[in-house]
């Protein structure tokens, strides 16, 4: 079994694999002052309860864009699973080309999911990340990663709007019935929703415009948290992939072994 653990600023996300298979997944909160024992009694826990004997483990593949969360989560490995990690960065070989002006600028987590994507859905292709940030990643039809667009994401733009005014509270994020709210917290959603929304698929048709790429040929993909909620009711993204970055983790561990 394999242990992919994609370590972000607001959630960390674990993913067992058997046979290439996954076979489960744990979602913590992001805390950076947790010690490595303390993550540890968690991830022991939470495996335990699904059945898992960690003394299967026989490898680990961590991305993290939280560096001290890397030596924690290190730690973690070598003192508990007898096992030294494999750390998404120089000198991994992922499959994907980076063609920008500061390849070590890239987070990792959007390496990894270029990675996915080009394994699972080929080339050309646009990331849609809902995330802490909403980011989107595009591959062109040479299958080189060329860069993107890192947005504010839905949970900081709510958060925002309720500590900068005086009135507005924070609310659930869901699709609202109708376009027109006929209360705050309702007109809070729907432009929320439909901010997001018009921004994703007009931030789409540019890149679109941009690349001059035919539209049949060019694979769209959402993951994130919230990504789901957008993919009915979008132009443009067709599909959606809950754990995009644990199976990069699985393809990029395969390659490096």
């Amino acid at each position: 079994m394999i242990l992919a653990v994609d370590i972000g600023n607001t959630n960390i996300v674990l993913g067992v694999f058997h046979n290439n298979k996954l076979i489960s997944n744990f979602r913590l909160a992001t805390d950076y002052l947790k010690t490595t024992d303390e993550y540890a009694s968690i991830i022991m826990l939470l495996m335990e309860k699904k059945g898992i004997d960690i003394d299967n483990i026989r490898g680990v593949i961590i991305s993290s864009v939280v560096p001290s969360l890397i030596y924690t989560f290190s730690k973690l490995c070598r003192k508990y699973l007898n096992s030294e990690p494999m750390i998404v960065g120089p000198g991994i070989k992922t499959g994907v080309k980076i063609a920008i002006e500061n390849p070590k600028e890239v987070g990792a987590d959007r390496i990894v999911n270029a990675a996915a994507v080009i394994s699972m859905y080929g080339y050309p292709a646009i990331i849609v990340d809902f995330g802490t940030a909403t980011t989107f990643d595009v591959i062109n039809k040479n299958g080189s990663y060329v860069g993107g667009l890192i947005c504010p994401g839905i949970k900081l733009s709510i958060k925002a709007l309720h500590t900068g005014t005086a009135k507005l509270p924070e609310v659930e994020i869901e699709k609202p019935e109708r376009i027109v709210g006929s209360n705050t917290i309702r007109s809070i959603q729907s432009g929320i929703y439909y901010g997001y929304l018009s921004m994703v698929d007009g931030i789409i048709e540019r890149i679109i415009d941009e690349l001059k790429c035919d539209t049949k040929n060019l694979s769209i993909v959402t993951t994130g948290g919230l990504g789901s909620i957008f993919v009915e009711e979008s132009k443009y993204l067709q599909v959606y992939e809950p754990n995009l970055t644990l199976e990069g983790l699985r393809i990029i561990y395969e390659k490096n072994n």
